[in-house]
């Protein structure tokens, strides 16, 4: 057992690395490994959770490290909140050599970002959406007793696997779950699958931007944070903590781009090959129907100037997506079943495409960096609150930015352990929108 110390500007923190050692694929042995640095990463961008290992060889290890052998993961907090993982070395990259030692880093994934290329889906997968990701994590990757926390959808996919590997599988189909909440269909859809310490997830945007238990109007309990000039140590009442670093990259993006890539209006034409039907639909997120459907972080969506807006509805677009109805396709039951089904459609891009398209995009207008001292209860895709002071030049007083302030999204998170300096925990933190909601109640 190793205890370090993090002095922050905040006070000292424990980090309390309980085990990190590697197990020979070999003979089993298990050794604890020799290490300087210790990251650990998830992201709601990447299925599995990573981590790096900067380790020092002296030469006395019995067990030495190559590609493939299992590294058990322990660490704790000072607030007792615990990692415990055990991944497999994807890499080792020498990074240095002495004449009485060498210098490695161990890239470290989990067990199923390795298998996941032994696996090829060659089946056909009927029902809803939901029920692909669960099969998929259950009976193709085998994850075992690893928790998996899967959202329902409201729409149902039939496809087939096409020896596709699972993970490939499971992002595609993100893309086509609509939310089995009121008022999702047509108004949104998009969901993400990853990994976080605590097992797999499979979650609708507006799910996890949604201050509310999804289903419920019970509030979720957030972590709350707050940046300010001062450097008064104690936190003040109703946080958590203080930010350590905070860095703001808000509504992250050009212009340009985000009309490139239809993050607020995007055309969709379609084509029906059953009976030569052609439409041509516009929605765009800007209106109050579609911005009242949605579940958003902040109080509104980023707005375009309106100068700079076509005065004609139909021409208010800056994408165009072509998409030929899927009509037909793998319909399920039996043989006078399918033929009762085989003008309908398996998927409903009028009513999926475009509002998918359009969150995903949204979902990363704003965009903050902060740092704190570690907290191991912290995930990828967990929904925090973040007070920050409003600049008053050489005033002492600080007032609450309401423009930045507000809940955001984890979507990158790093813990950091080094020998001798301690750790912290480093956040990229996103939202669809600007401004806080009135409806925030203090701690």
């Amino acid at each position: 057992m190793a205890n370090y110390i993090a002095q922050t500007r905040t006070g000292v923190r424990g980090v309390n690395v309980k085990k990190c050692a590697i197990v020979s694929k070999d003979s089993k042995e298990e050794e604890q490994i020799a290490f300087t640095d210790i990251y650990y990463y998830e992201s709601i961008l990447n299925e599995t959770i990573r981590a790096n290992v900067y380790y020092v060889d002296t030469g006395r290890a019995k067990v030495k490290p190559t590609k493939e052998e299992k590294v058990i993961l322990k660490l704790e907090d000072a607030y007792n909140n615990k990692i415990d993982v055990e991944l497999y070395s994807n890499s080792i990259n020498p990074i240095g050599q002495q004449t009485t030692k060498s210098f490695s880093t161990l890239d470290l994934a989990s067990k199923e970002a390795l298998t996941n290329y032994d696996v090829v889906l060659n089946t056909r997968f009927d029902g809803r959406i939901s029920k692909h990701i669960d099969t998929i994590l259950t009976t193709y990757l085998k994850i075992g007793n690893k928790s998996k926390d899967i959202e329902e959808t409201s729409n149902v996919y039939n496809f087939h696997g096409n020896n596709q590997h699972p993970f490939y599988t499971l992002v595609w189909l993100s893309k086509f779950g609509i939310p089995n909440t009121p008022n999702a269909k047509g108004n949104t859809a998009g969901f993400f699958f990853w990994e976080t310490s605590k097992g797999y997830k499979f979650k609708s945007i507006d799910n996890l931007l949604s201050d509310t238990v999804l289903g419920s109007t019970n509030k979720k309990e957030l972590k709350r944070y707050v940046y300010t000039r001062t450097s008064d140590a104690d936190v003040p009442p109703g946080f958590n903590g203080k930010l350590l670093e905070y860095t703001p990259i808000v509504l992250s993006g050009t212009s340009e781009n985000k009309r490139q890539i239809g993050a607020y209006s995007t055309r969709t034409i379609l084509f029906d090959p059953f009976n030569c039907y052609y439409e041509t639909v516009y929605p765009n997120a800007e209106t109050s129907e579609k911005q009242d459907a949605l579940k958003t972080a902040g109080k509104e969506l980023p707005k375009q100037n309106k100068e700079l807006e076509n005065p004609n509805p139909k021409k208010r677009f800056s994408r165009t997506q072509y998409m030929l109805i899927d009509r037909g396709t793998l319909p399920s039951g039996n043989s006078k079943q399918q033929i009762q089904k085989s003008k309908q459609q398996n998927f409903d891009p009028k009513n999926i495409l475009n509002q998918s398209v359009m969150r995903y995009n949204q979902l990363f207008s704003t965009r903050v960096e902060v740092t704190i001292v570690p907290d191991y209860s912290l995930n990828a895709g967990d929904l925090i609150y973040i007070e920050v002071a409003k600049p008053q030049g050489d005033s002492l007083s600080e007032q609450t930015d309401k423009q930045l302030s507000g809940n955001y999204l984890i979507a990158d998170l790093c813990h950091y352990i080094n020998l001798k300096e301690g750790g912290y925990t480093k956040l990229t933190l996103v939202r669809d929108s600007i401004g806080k909601r009135p409806s925030y109640i203090p701690l």
